[in-house]
């Protein structure tokens, strides 16, 4: 039982870690993208 509670616990935050990941990524490219076309 532990176990189980344990492996969601540990998958939820695992799924969690990789959207913000996801989410800082895709803002740092979009930020990227709007400062290359201001400098052009």
């Amino acid at each position: 039982m532990y176990l189980l509670d344990f492996i969601l616990l540990f998958s939820s935050l695992l799924i969690f870690f990789l959207l913000v990941l996801m989410g800082v990524a895709f803002f740092t490219f979009f930020e990227l993208k709007i400062l290359g076309y201001i400098q052009i």
